[in-house]
């Protein structure tokens, strides 16, 4: 009786792992072909298309991973709005989800502008990308974040905007705020401000779900979580080590200790990671945001970048820890240690194997 009993539990278990895996192998199946793309293709749809009918040519045209995946997912969650004849505009970072919310819309006219915002964007480097695919002009942006009466506006039309961005210490007031996402316009005669609000929209969607839990937070209020949020998105790539970084970070400040972030010093200069060095002056300068200056104890006055909601969420829900150090290399993996002495072997350690990053 005990065998049958062993065999039986065994085939469960069995079958439970292989639904598991079948679950994440169809999921993945439906995420972005290549999630940092930044190319279009224009795809018609014709007379007599249906939404399982395109699989083929979604998949040879490089925009779904799967046909068949497609297809099932078609089947099981029929979308609400038909299939509209016309012209659409579809990349390889779109998952299906976004794919098939595109296709429901009214196509695109030969003026239609998309736009895409990657996470991780600084409003400088947001405000290149506004300018190359716009006719606005970089005063265009900024004369937009110096206008105090449209971000009063904000601030009453949002639930996650206070007067926070008002703080004259912060660079930019919208910064951390304009979720990195592809986007549709009219036409390069899109204003600044109708690109902020469509942004912001977003914004408010994502955060939606986590609205109570924002509001409830012991610590910090939607400004903090967006600031710490920013820094992880820049600290670490993915989801789970963003929860231990952002651990790290809830440890140090609890301890009384410094962030200690080179990323939070880049912003405070003004100088993207990837141009060069920091000067010694740079280091020590503090405008607000420089985390490994000891007069910058726990967050910084404002985000440096606009995050991800996989660190947005890292930042609401940590993981328990006991690190209060982290380091990564140069193919970005990241390390965490819970003693200075562990760090600095580990520092020396990657330095000897050539992992060490150098900017």
């Amino acid at each position: 009786m005990k065998k049958v009993v062993l065999i039986i539990t065994g085939f469960i278990v069995a079958l439970i792992i292989g639904l598991l895996c079948l679950m994440f192998y169809v999921k993945k199946q439906l995420e972005p072909v290549n999630i940092n793309s930044a190319d279009y293709v224009e795809f018609n749809i014709k007379k007599g298309d249906t939404y399982y009918s395109i699989a083929p040519r979604l998949e040879e045209k490089g925009l779904i991973k799967n046909k068949d995946i497609y297809q099932l997912y078609i089947k099981l969650n029929k979308p609400k709005e038909n299939l509209k004849v016309g012209l659409y505009r579809l990349s390889p970072n779109m998952d299906v989800d976004k794919i098939l919310n595109t296709l429901a819309s009214n196509g695109i006219s030969g003026k239609d502008i998309t736009i895409t915002f990657k996470e991780g964007l600084n409003m400088r480097q947001i405000t290149k990308v506004i300018v190359s695919n716009t006719n606005n002009t970089e005063k265009d942006v900024y004369n937009t974040l110096k206008d105090k009466e449209y971000l009063n506006e904000l601030i009453n039309k949002y639930w996650f905007i206070d007067k926070s961005i008002l703080n004259s210490k912060i660079y930019y007031p919208l910064e951390g705020y304009l979720y990195p996402n592809t986007y549709n316009f009219k036409n390069k005669d899109v204003t600044v401000k109708e690109i902020f609000n469509t942004l912001l929209n977003e914004t408010e969607k994502q955060l939606e779900p986590y609205k109570t839990t924002i509001i409830n937070h012991k610590k910090y209020n939607a400004h903090n979580i967006l600031t710490l949020a920013s820094i992880i998105e820049l600290e670490a790539k993915t989801d789970n080590d963003r929860l231990y970084v952002s651990s790290v970070f809830y440890n140090r400040i609890n301890k009384g200790i410094t962030l200690g972030s080179d990323v939070t010093t880049y912003y405070d200069a003004q100088v993207d990671m990837s141009e060069r060095d920091l000067y010694k002056k740079e280091l020590l300068e503090n405008h607000g945001y420089n985390t490994r200056s000891n007069s910058q104890k726990g967050l910084p006055v404002g985000p440096i970048c606009n995050p991800s909601i996989s660190s947005i969420k890292a930042a609401l829900m940590p993981k328990t820890s006991n690190y209060y150090y982290f380091v990564s290399d140069n193919k970005g993996k990241v390390y965490f240690t819970k003693t200075y002495y562990e760090h600095q072997i580990l520092i020396s350690k990657l330095k000897n194997e050539g992992l060490w990053e150098r900017y």
